[in-house]
């Protein structure tokens, strides 16, 4: 997958953020997660009812859990994802997040939780494409905590924003230096740890916000 400035364009403004801090070399790893989880995003915004969203969901985990080997030809995102080095399984979580938030019902289950958890997942195992094994670990947990306060400042529902950010409070947030190939995600994890202390989300940072980027985005955390 080519990261041209039209690409680019269609992904959420925080992701055209934190992959302008990617390397070169983890660009286009990163390009083809962000890429995917928009489009999971789209299935759910875009289905009129959640049985649609589930089917088209359902194919991205199939295909993601068979070896690149086994993939249909004539999708450019499934071309960049083998250069995830045979990580991309860890993807069927970030799946299984969206199907969650496809099928939430008021009162059920934390579905915010499972996503945040899948994003989480899915960034440990970009972590391990990238060849940064050791700091799996760390990918999956600042990788969750970005994503829940990234998912509050997304649902429409008071009461919903109120429960995620909630269970924001219950996360380590505990810093971390990442190195150069996981620099949008210091990024992310940056700015939503700034968002949290401030009983925020995202979008209410402000330029404040920009400063966490910019010292994240240089020192690494």
């Amino acid at each position: 997958m080519n990261t041209d400035p039209s690409d680019i364009a269609e992904l959420p403004t925080l992701s055209r953020i934190a992959l302008g801090y990617a390397p070169a070399s983890a660009r286009p790893s990163w390009h083809a997660f962000f890429t995917l989880d928009a489009r999971l995003a789209s299935f759910v915004r875009s289905a009129s009812e959640p049985l649609t969203a589930q089917l088209r969901l359902a194919w991205w985990r199939e295909t993601l859990g068979k070896p690149a080997t086994d993939w249909p030809e004539g999708e450019p995102l499934l071309m960049a994802l083998k250069g995830w080095n045979g990580e991309h399984g860890a993807l069927t979580s970030l799946v299984d997040g969206w199907e969650a938030m496809a099928l939430a019902e008021p009162g059920l289950g934390n579905p915010a939780l499972q996503l945040a958890e899948g994003r989480g997942k899915g960034l440990a195992g970009l972590a391990s494409a990238l060849g940064d094994l050791a700091h799996a670990p760390e990918a999956e947990r600042l990788g969750s905590e970005w994503a829940i306060v990234d998912i509050a400042g997304k649902l429409s529902d008071p009461q919903e924003r109120a429960s995620a950010l909630t269970t924001a409070k219950g996360f380590d947030w505990a810093p971390a230096r990442l190195p150069r190939s996981l620099r949008p995600l210091a990024v992310l994890h940056a700015l939503a740890r700034k968002a949290q202390a401030r009983g925020m989300t995202i979008d209410e940072l402000g330029p404040s916000g920009a400063l966490a980027a910019f010292r994240a985005g240089f020192f690494g955390r």
